[in-house]
C-alpha cells in the first residue's frame, strides 16, 4: 500500500470524483454529455467515447489535487491511457490524485427489497490487473430499496466479505450499500444499515482498512460513529439521484463526510462546449462539491 496515498485519503481536504460509469450506465452518461446513441454502434466505440469524456475532465486545468483527493475509474478507463501513461499513473504522477477502481460486476435482481452484487467471477484477475496499474483502492455497490432487516444484513455481509479479500490483497475497499433516496422508510433503513455496518467493523481485523460510500442520511451525522473504528479511513457520500445543489445542501449538514459524486460532478458538461466553456463549468462544479465537503 502506498503510504502517501493512504495519508492523503485519511487526512486530505477535498472530495472524490466518481468517473466509473460502466456498461449499463455509460449510455446515459454520454447522453447527459451530449453524445447520442447514433454516435456509436458497439461497446468498443461507446467506451472510447466515454474515455474521451473522462480524459477531457482529468486533463482539464480545473481538475487538480487542491480540491480533488481521488478518482474512481472503470476497468476500461484504468487500462486506457492519458497521453503515454495509464490513467491511474497519470492521475497520481501528474495530478497527485489517488486512483480507485470500480470492481463489482453489477447488481443482482431485486429480491426482498434489496439488490446484492452479482457474485464476483473475475475478482482475482481484476485485482492482479489493478496491482499492475498502481490502483490504491476499489469500490463496490449494492442497493437497498425497502426496510427488510434480513436483506440489509445480507447486503452488508456480502460487502464486508469481499472487502476483507480486497484488503488482504493490499487495497483499500470502498463499501457502498446505497439506500434508494425514494425508499418509503429511508430513515429507518439507514438506522438498520448503520447497525450492521458497525457490526461489520467490529469483526474486521485491525489491519483491514475500509472506506464507506453512503447515501446522504435523513438524520444528520448518522454515520459519525463509523469513525470510532481505526479501520475506517473515510466516509464519503454519493449523490444518489439528488441534483448537485440538493446533494451539497445535505452534505453540509454532515460533518466529516465528503462528496463522491458521479452525475452531480459532470452535470452541465457538454461535448460541444468550447474549452473555455467546459473549464468554467467544471471549475464551478468542482468548487461547489469541494466547499460542501470541507467548509462545515
Amino acid at each position: 500500500m502506498n503510504k502517501e496515498q493512504f495519508n492523503r485519503m485519511k487526512n486530505g481536504k477535498g472530495f472524490i470524483a466518481a468517473l466509473d460509469q460502466s456498461g449499463g450506465s455509460t449510455p446515459k452518461a454520454l447522453l447527459n454529455y451530449g453524445v447520442t446513441e447514433d454516435k456509436y454502434s458497439n461497446d468498443e466505440e461507446m467506451f472510447n467515447l466515454v474515455h474521451e469524456m473522462r480524459k477531457r475532465i482529468i486533463t482539464n486545468e480545473a481538475f487538480t489535487s487542491d480540491r480533488i483527493l481521488a478518482a474512481i475509474l472503470f476497468k476500461v478507463t484504468m487500462n486506457s491511457k492519458v497521453g503515454d501513461k495509464f490513467t491511474g499513473d497519470y492521475l497520481w504522477e501528474e495530478k497527485g490524485i489517488v486512483p480507485f477502481l470500480k470492481i463489482d460486476e453489477g447488481l443482482d435482481e431485486l429480491k426482498d427489497g434489496a439488490q446484492l452484487m452479482k457474485p464476483f467471477k473475475h475478482i482475482d484477475e481484476l485485482l492482479k490487473n489493478a496491482k499492475e496499474r498502481n490502483i490504491f483502492g476499489t469500490k463496490m455497490r449494492s442497493v437497498i430499496k425497502e426496510l427488510n432487516e434480513k436483506s440489509i444484513k445480507k447486503v452488508v455481509d456480502q460487502q464486508f466479505e469481499y472487502a476483507k479479500k480486497i484488503s488482504d490483497a493490499g487495497f483499500v475497499p470502498i463499501i457502498e450499500p446505497e439506500v434508494d433516496i425514494h425508499a418509503k422508510d429511508k430513515a429507518e433503513i439507514e438506522e438498520v444499515l448503520k447497525k450492521y455496518l458497525i457490526e461489520g467493523l467490529k469483526n474486521l481485523e485491525k489491519e483491514n482498512y475500509v472506506m464507506f460510500k453512503l447515501t446522504l442520511p435523513e438524520k444528520e451525522n448518522l454515520y459519525e460513529d463509523l469513525y470510532n473504528f481505526d479501520q475506517t479511513i473515510r466516509v464519503v457520500a454519493l449523490s444518489g439521484g439528488y441534483s448537485r445543489d440538493e446533494a451539497n445542501e445535505k452534505l453540509r449538514k454532515n460533518k466529516n463526510i465528503i462528496a463522491s459524486y458521479s452525475r452531480a460532478l459532470t452535470e452541465g458538461l457538454n461535448v460541444n462546449q468550447t474549452d473555455e466553456e467546459f473549464t468554467k463549468m467544471l471549475d464551478e462544479s468542482i468548487g461547489k462539491n469541494y466547499s460542501a465537503s470541507v467548509e462545515k
